[in-house]
């Protein structure tokens, strides 16, 4: 099979294309042919090697795939050959065939195909449980999204609104903003020219969010943390800007705010059966028409370096993705 392989840590076109082994499922996993392989931001640090958890080289990366079932390991029961699902994977997605623990996986919902399949779980996965159990966002309150085109962020606006949120949509340029616009978002922020904080307040009779949502850090982190609302919470995502910020302790003294680490991958493995809930949800919500997948890019496995600046220039809307089949 043909895979994408990091050999050495360094930045995403330093990965080469080479043919490997088939990988076998093992008991209770899995095996499928890739249709297709989302991206995200953490790839990029794990091919760095500066994600939480650090991989030894040479390793596939990727960690989300949508295709068929072509092999199943002894103690299956939930999968069979032909099946067309969505898989989590502890790396090897981006290659042409890839395992998974079958409790990771799930049946490809109704009316997804595999691009949208391939772009689910970890996006929808990890606004979800952000919004529902981190932050326990309510129906009438304000939430604040930073980076609200991205692959995350156009989720959580999605979700939100679902929820019955009011969701404030900020990103940098308007094109992205038409984007969030689309999904459901009730405002908008450029903060490529309008003052973040102020602005927040302004569309909030001076209260400010409930909740911020922030995937990009760096220097948005201060002006967003002291838009936040009495008893606000701001949810640390991510730091997609590169730069990994620091909270000023005397703002969360004055608003009684809360501070809220999410990292879904790890609370998922830790909490199975509120995770299978969450997704049930999700998927339910999907059929409803509530929420749609929003795929915008996807390239051929050779195309690799083009998929993933679109990552790491930030020029991404919604999910970028690689084809395998």
């Amino acid at each position: 099979m043909r895979a994408l392989v990091c050999k050495e840590y360094g930045p995403p076109e330093s990965l080469i294309i080479e043919d490997r082994d088939d990988p076998v499922a093992g008991n209770g996993q899995i095996l499928i042919d890739v249709a297709a392989a989302g991206i995200n931001f953490p790839d990029v640090l794990a091919i760095a090697g500066k994600y939480q958890v650090k991989t030894p080289t040479p390793f596939v990366p990727g960690n989300e795939a949508a295709g068929v079932v072509c092999g199943v390991g002894e103690g299956v029961t939930r999968y069979s050959v032909g099946d067309e699902v969505i898989i989590n994977s502890t790396g090897g997605a981006f290659a042409e065939k890839c395992v998974a623990d079958q409790n990771k996986t799930m049946h490809l919902p109704d009316g997804l195909n595999f691009e949208q399949g391939a772009g689910f779980t970890v996006t929808y996965g990890t606004s979800y449980h952000a919004l529902r159990q981190s932050a326990d966002l309510q129906a009438g309150e304000t939430l604040l999204v930073l980076g609200a085109a991205g692959g995350v962020g156009i989720t959580a606006v999605e979700i939100a609104k679902a929820m019955g949120a009011r969701v404030i949509a900020a990103a940098s340029s308007d094109e992205k903003l038409e984007f969030a616009k689309e999904a459901g978002a009730d405002d908008v922020i450029n903060y490529s020219t309008q003052p973040l904080k102020e602005t927040v307040k302004e569309m909030t009779d001076g209260k400010g969010a409930d909740v911020v949502y922030d995937p990009v850090g760096g220097e948005l982190t201060d002006q967003a943390f002291r838009a936040t609302a009495w008893h606000g919470r701001y949810l640390v995502i991510g730091f997609a800007s590169g730069d990994i910020p620091r909270f000023q302790a005397n703002i969360a003294l004055l608003k009684e705010a809360s501070i809220v680490g999410v990292w879904w991958g790890t609370w998922a493995a830790k909490n199975p059966q509120l995770q299978v809930q969450n997704m049930q949800e999700l998927t339910t919500w999907i059929k409803q028409g509530t929420l749609t997948p929003r795929v915008t890019e996807s390239f051929e496995l050779q195309d690799f370096a083009r998929a993933f600046a679109a990552i790491t220039e930030r020029r991404a809307r919604g999910k970028v993705i690689l084809r395998l089949q």
